[in-house]
């Protein structure tokens, strides 16, 4: 069960989050709040799992409130407005909803916070048998252990892989993922670095799925797409001009 609390200035907004929290039988909500500043009172005496907290408020904006937290639960951001998903990224948070979001969108993002929540619980830490290795006659497959068991994944089918503190999320081209426990530098390693490259902190992403860019974003299909961030951007950069000449910002390839 993930103890959760809300918080959004909206009433509706919050209306709204309440019925979606009571919905998914692994939440419980311990609280609801207009302001992030009486979530931080609660959150000094009590503590919970997942934080669901809208970015734009008055006073304290959510992305404020999570950088005052000395022990951060999960975070998912709720907002109306989509460029502020990338401070989310920046904080590590689990997700972000761009209002208006339906249930399915809710519920996908619970259930992701849901599953992180339960390898943190589950997995003991990553010996080094347990980091991700190429299979070395022609590394067309790196393996890793994710629920339980050892899983071979074939790299091409990695469209990109995203941090989640201690646990990486591979991303695949079927739109399944795999969560495992070890940090994204480890699997930047074992990864050829021909076909990858790190864009963000928390991001690598596979250089064959890119379909487009713009300033501060790759887009690896039509909806999708992951931060560049400040200090990836020139060598992103150098590789589109080096590889990709006639391929124009905001263009598809």
């Amino acid at each position: 069960m993930l103890k959760c609390i809300a918080i959004d200035d909206e009433p509706l907004a919050l209306r709204q989050l309440t019925g979606y929290i009571a919905k998914i039988p692994y939440l419980e909500l311990v609280a609801t709040f207009n302001n992030a500043i009486d979530a931080q009172q609660l959150l000094a005496r009590q503590e919970v799992d997942l934080i669901f907290v809208d970015i734009n408020m008055p006073d304290l904006s959510g992305v404020e409130f999570v950088r005052t937290l000395i022990s951060k639960p999960m975070v998912i951001f709720t907002t109306a407005y989509s460029e502020y998903a990338v401070e989310g990224f920046k904080l590590d948070a689990v997700d972000y909803l761009l209002k208006p979001f339906s249930f399915a969108d809710f519920s996908r993002s619970a259930a992701k916070a849901n599953s992180l929540h339960e390898l943190r619980h589950n997995q003991r830490p990553a010996t080094p048998e347990q980091l991700p290795e190429a299979v070395p006659e022609n590394r067309e497959y790196i393996s890793v252990k994710a629920d339980y068991k050892v899983s071979l994944v074939r790299i091409g089918n990695i469209v990109y892989i995203e941090s989640e503190g201690e646990y990486v999320r591979m991303h695949l081209a079927d739109n399944s993922t795999i969560t495992t426990l070890f940090r994204l530098k480890n699997m930047e390693t074992a990864l050829p670095a021909d076909k990858f490259m790190r864009v963000h902190r928390s991001y690598i992403v596979n250089l064959d799925y890119i379909k487009a860019y713009v300033k501060g974003r790759v887009y690896l299909s039509d909806t999708e797409y992951v931060p560049i961030g400040e200090l990836y951007k020139e060598t992103f950069q150098h590789y589109i001009d080096r590889k990709f000449k006639n391929l124009e910002p905001g263009s598809a390839s």
